[in-house]
């Protein structure tokens, strides 16, 4: 049978009563359509072909005024509003909140509203949350004898996310935000001010109507091409059959030399592309008519750098080394970021999931601490965490995403057990952890460590990570003033280094073991405190020759016998060569070229 809509006359108004309207957000709110009706009996009792129609929708029955309401809403699709006429003064305005303003729903919830949310207010303030819910003190009620009947095209961008920003759901929040006709409120007003009055009795005054028209949804053209169609349909269709699919759609059809030029109607906006008309046409033709092919897969290796390190790999490291992988969200809370990192520069989000989650991150940190906050709270005070993921920087004209690896580790350096110790984690242990990654791509010289300022870590625990003399990252201790605004009563180390630049590696080569001895000489050094390890172990790397193996830090000391001030530092140095033996007198001019060395750069002794 076919599906007809409800008849739809025109009611001329018999009064002259109007309400002004006045849009500042045309944006948000192109189009806004209101009629005073005066004389309405609210105690009027809602047919019952009405009530039962709206029971079987789903729908309780309230009152005749807005049982009518939300029975246009269904029959339509266009949410409309009643407002007591008597409760409004100067005139209807739609703009967005402003600062500090509030509002009681019709729930009875106070909401605070922000300055990014659409309102119909009066002169005195905010009557509505427009498009999602009227507030208590302006709506109809048992005394309401005139009411001011409110049909709206409200922008989905405008309403998108604002109700579960508040934590609501309506039934007209649902259909804004998803779109409805821009040419249905008039329809709508016309429709309800019919069954009012049949219901509820009253007169009409002149429907007042405030529109932009370079705000409303223009018609577009879309061409869709007979080429096109084929190749996504797999099968040529007669052009009669796709103009007869198009029209009985209701879109206007031009048939032209390459395909069709088509206008979608207005309660078609989600026909905005060629794929759109391509869908429609399958579908109506129907799916199971379009031939059946299978996915020819061409299998074919792609070449792979050995030298590059991937994500998989660096991930299963991760692992071996015992952290778990942690995936956070993208957005993190303002405050949050704020407190971590204060100068960031990160975009804003228009339709956030919720205020806690609103702003694009511009570091691994912030994510992490989450983390930790959420396993600390279920008693999990043992927490080895690490993600890989994208970080957000600049403002949306401007903005920078770069992929990243960061972890985080807290409490007891090893699990429970009888013979575990209670030391707890510190700097040096997730260092461990990070050069253990540094080590996989062979290219550990061009990594360094040095001394550096994070808003987000310990001033005394921070090390800036370059490569190749190129800022790549951080590690430290979290910052106890940090620390104190989130309420953390434990400390927490971190990294987070750039994921291009911990992927560099080299090609690794076959070098056969030496059959000749090593040569070991341990070296200690009286040390300036602010003098970190790495300007020591560059001064001996620089005279140490050719034949050098390896160097490694195995002491360090401060206290008894080392002077205020200072500490010892000892460095064992493995020399060896792989066609001969080095003698003692090659070694010990190298070792004196290295305490020369040291002295002249650091103006450190050799301890005695």
């Amino acid at each position: 049978l076919p599906v007809s809509g409800p008849e739809i006359t025109v009611v001329e108004a018999s009064i002259d009563d109007t309400f002004p309207v006045t849009i500042e957000a045309a944006e948000q709110c192109p189009r806004y359509l209101g009629r005073v009706i005066k004389g309405v009996n609210v105690e009027a009792e809602t047919p019952l072909w009405m009530v039962e129609r709206l029971r079987r929708s789903g729908v309780r029955s309230i009152d005749p005024v807005v049982d009518v309401t939300n029975y246009v809403m269904l029959e339509l699709g266009q949410p409309l509003h009643a407002f007591d006429r008597d409760n409004l003064q100067g005139g209807i305005t739609v703009r967005l909140a402003r600062e500090a303003e509030r509002l009681t729903l019709l729930d009875g919830q106070e909401v605070a509203l922000r300055p990014e949310t659409l309102v119909i207010a009066d002169e005195r303030g905010p009557l509505a949350m427009a498009g999602i819910m009227g507030g208590g003190n302006s709506g109809v009620n048992e005394k309401t004898h005139t009411i001011f009947l409110e049909s709206a095209f409200f922008a989905p961008l405008g309403i998108a996310g604002q109700a579960r920003s508040y934590g609501l759901h309506t039934d007209a929040s649902h259909r804004y935000e998803r779109g409805v006709d821009p040419e249905l409120p008039a329809m709508a007003v016309e429709r309800a001010t019919k069954l009012l009055m049949e219901i509820c009795g009253g007169q009409a005054g002149p429907v007042v109507e405030t529109v932009s028209d370079e705000h409303l949804p223009a018609p577009r053209i879309i061409m869709l091409r007979e080429a096109r169609l084929e190749s996504a349909l797999s099968k040529r269709l007669q052009p009669d059959d796709v103009t007869d699919i198009l029209q009985r759609l209701g879109l206007e059809v031009d048939k032209q030399a390459e395909g069709w030029s088509v206008v979608a109607p207005s309660w078609r906006f989600d026909v905005a592309i060629e794929e759109d008309l391509i869908e429609e046409v399958a579908r109506i033709h129907g799916y199971n008519n379009l031939p059946v092919r299978r996915p020819a897969a061409r299998l074919a290796l792609r070449p792979a750098n050995e030298a590059l390190l991937t994500q998989s790999q660096l991930r299963n490291q991760m692992v071996a080394r015992g952290f778990q992988e942690a995936v956070t969200y993208s957005f993190v809370a303002p405050d949050l970021q704020a407190a971590m990192l204060p100068d960031a520069v990160s975009p804003v989000l228009a339709n956030p999931i919720s205020s806690d989650l609103s702003v694009m991150r511009a570091s691994l940190f912030p994510g992490l601490v989450r983390a930790l906050e959420y396993n600390l709270n279920r008693q999990q005070t043992r927490v080895r965490i690490f993600e890989t993921g994208l970080v957000f920087n600049g403002h949306l004209d401007n903005l920078t995403q770069e992929p990243m690896m960061g972890a985080l580790v807290c409490g007891g350096r090893e699990g429970e057990g009888w013979n575990s110790t209670k030391a707890q984690v510190d700097f040096y242990d997730l260092k461990g952890d990070l050069e253990s990654l540094l080590a996989m791509g062979g290219a550990r010289e061009a990594w360094r460590f040095e001394p550096g300022e994070h808003p987000s870590l310990h001033p005394g625990q921070t090390a800036q990570l370059f490569y190749n003399g190129e800022p790549a990252g951080w590690i430290g201790t979290l910052h106890p003033q940090v620390r104190a605004k989130l309420g953390l009563k434990v400390d927490a180390v971190l990294f987070e280094v750039r994921l291009d630049v911990l992927s560099q590696g080299e090609i690794p080569a076959f070098e056969p073991l030496s059959r000749y001895p090593e040569v070991r000489r341990d070296l200690a050094f009286m040390l300036k405190e602010a003098t970190p390890v790495q300007a020591l172990l560059d001064c001996a790397k620089a005279q140490a020759g050719d034949y050098l193996k390896d160097i490694k830090l195995f002491d360090v000391y401060a206290g008894k016998g080392v002077a205020e001030g200072y500490k010892s530092i000892a460095l064992g140095l493995t020399w060896q060569h792989a066609s001969r033996t080095l003698n003692d007198e090659e070694i010990n001019q190298l070792v004196d070229s290295i305490i020369t060395n040291v002295r002249a750069e650091l103006d450190a002794e050799l301890r005695g």
